[in-house]
């Protein structure tokens, strides 16, 4: 594809809502995980987003207030909205009724954003968080909010949740000056998993069947008013209206879906000849899991790089010297007038946070909604339970402790940025200690809950007020400890991997020679595929004469 192509199809795709971001939602419904929870998960992807953590305390407003509405992205005055007299608390994407709403923004046809409208995809989840205790209320607000204040994002695709049941909906606006959206919402089978990540992933839908599908009155009728479309009804099919098929949704975006579709059933693996463009085939919009996924394994999913496919990052040149799994930006490149890209897995560099929001109908809200949030790369991070009732954000967390341009050492985004940075250096190295740490702290973590929340019920029994204090103390002190320990493993990684050579060490202790000076230091030097490589550039030019080596 040729440069100016490319761009033209950036265009239709995420730049025209005014950002560059990308994201991946997972959405597992109460019969597809182990233990009977829903789950709904989000990474954040953009250079220019500092990973932190957000809170919106409960809160009452007096009859007829007016909040003043900014741009999620551009910080810019859009106007005001009525405020209702009671809103709900918010932790992140989570609410205290164990709402959890999260989103990827899809693009679409650029001519159907609204400009004059008030609401932004960003405005929208964080106002319908704190006004809504289901998710089919949420879907109500959400709709009411646009049709009545204007929406001026891109198309967007939106993960709604409750602790009983998940929903996908997807809304793009009507064009500038028209107030409102199209949009249509399914809801995913209780026993199935859905994904979307960043391409319109909803096509046919039901129209009688109100209890798993909802939609707007004119989602057909406009799009054929505006030539999207001109068949049956029946057949009408919201993706290929209203975001059609380019090589960028298919390979950077549909590519994340698949890439976790054939993780947890084998059947979809044929769906590879899809992303590479050689079939038409579609794939569904859920799958039935092969075994009910477990906590563990969801974030797991959250750090896929495309192992084990064609899509891997670590089998080729690019991987060298140190067999990377990942690629900086910028995601084109140009050699000798010819465009070429790099992959675009869920996990890198351009994570700047990253969750899973755990909901469990059988606990009480306080108990029950948990959010697993982690920053920086998803592949290096550690995921701390932070539980939906938090009246306090860890300080790790907190907004305004650090920025992108001001580096703290209290703050989780850089020192999870710094000890990635290590592992970017010599990745197939200090990949395996970071994963050793990593995934000791987060067997801890999930194997203790069972304790914390048993106390933490029993407290709710007797006074619900201090079991929110225990829940939000503990959180906190989860995050200190992370942090501690990360920092811990930071300082072991420049010891050990100092100046490109590997100090011994047994269990994270180093090894010296009885006198403090360390024994037999290891100088991997670079793998042999690398050699071959400067060899094939530079002919004989290092080779050794004979007769002169060490």
């Amino acid at each position: 594809m040729r440069r100016g192509n490319i761009l033209a199809a950036i265009a239709t795709t995420l730049l025209t809502a005014g950002i560059a971001n990308a994201g991946t939602n997972i959405l597992v419904g109460k019969n597809a995980s182990e233990d009977g929870s829903t789950f709904c998960t989000y990474s954040a992807d953009s250079y220019a987003l500092y990973g932190e953590l957000i809170h919106y305390p409960a809160s009452e407003y007096p009859k007829y207030t007016m909040t003043d509405i900014y741009g999620w992205d551009t910080h810019k005055y859009q106007g005001k909205i009525k405020q209702v007299s009671n809103t709900y608390a918010v932790l992140g994407n989570i609410n205290e009724h164990q709402v959890s709403i999260t989103e990827s923004t899809f693009g679409g046809r650029s001519e159907l954003i609204d400009t004059t409208g008030i609401l932004d995809y960003g405005n929208l989840i964080y106002i319908t968080l704190q006004r809504s205790k289901t998710a089919k209320e949420a879907i109500e607000v959400m709709t009411d909010l646009v049709s009545t204040y204007g929406y001026c994002s891109a198309g967007e695709t939106f993960s709604i949740a409750d602790p009983n049941e998940i929903w996908i909906m997807e809304m793009i606006g009507k064009g500038p000056d028209i107030k409102g959206a199209v949009w249509v919402a399914m809801k995913v089978p209780d026993d199935c998993i859905s994904v979307h990540a960043n391409h319109s992933r909803i096509t046919t839908f039901p129209l009688n069947d109100r209890n798993n599908c909802r939609f707007s009155k004119d989602v057909i009728s406009f799009a054929k008013e505006k030539g999207y479309y001109n068949g049956k009804n029946k057949e009408f099919s919201f993706s290929d209206a209203y975001d059609p098929m380019s090589f960028i949704a298919r390979r950077f975006c549909d590519a994340r879906v698949w890439s976790v579709f054939r993780r947890i059933d084998s059947n979809m693996e044929k769906y590879i000849d899809y992303i590479l463009g050689k079939s038409e085939e579609k794939m569904p919009l859920w799958v039935k899991p092969s075994k009910k996924i477990t906590l563990l394994e969801l974030k797991n999913l959250m750090r896929d790089k495309f192992e084990g496919t064609p899509l891997a990052l670590d089998k080729d040149p690019g991987a060298e010297p140190f067999g990377a799994q990942y690629r900086f930006a910028p995601r084109y490149w140009n050699v000798d007038g010819v465009e070429y890209f790099n992959e675009n897995p869920i996990a890198g560099p351009q994570n700047a946070f990253s969750f899973v929001a755990q909901m469990r109908s059988w606990l009480p809200d306080m108990v029950g909604g948990v959010l697993w949030f982690g920053v920086d790369d998803a592949s290096f991070t550690v995921y701390i339970p932070i539980y939906c009732s938090t009246t306090s954000v860890p300080e790790c967390f907190r907004a305004g402790n650090g920025s992108l341009l001001k580096f703290s050492w209290t703050s989780a985004y850089w020192v999870f940025n710094w000890v990635s940075g290590m592992a970017y250096s010599k990745y197939e190295y200090v990949e395996k200690d970071i994963k050793k740490v990593q995934l000791d702290i987060e067997t801890k973590l999930e194997d203790n809950l069972e304790v914390v929340e048993i106390a933490a019920k029993s407290l709710y029994t007797k006074s619900p007020e201090v079991a929110c204090r225990f829940l939000t103390e503990y959180s906190e002190n989860q995050a200190l400890i992370m942090m501690d320990q990360w920092k811990e493993l930071g300082e072991f990684l420049m010891i050990k991997y100092a100046d490109g050579n590997i100090k011994r060490e047994r269990n994270r202790k180093f090894i010296d020679n009885g006198w403090g000076v360390p024994d037999g230091i290891v100088k991997p030097g670079y793998s042999d595929k690398y050699y071959k490589d400067i060899i094939e550039a530079t002919g004989d030019k290092y080779k050794v004469p004979e007769g002169t080596g060490e």
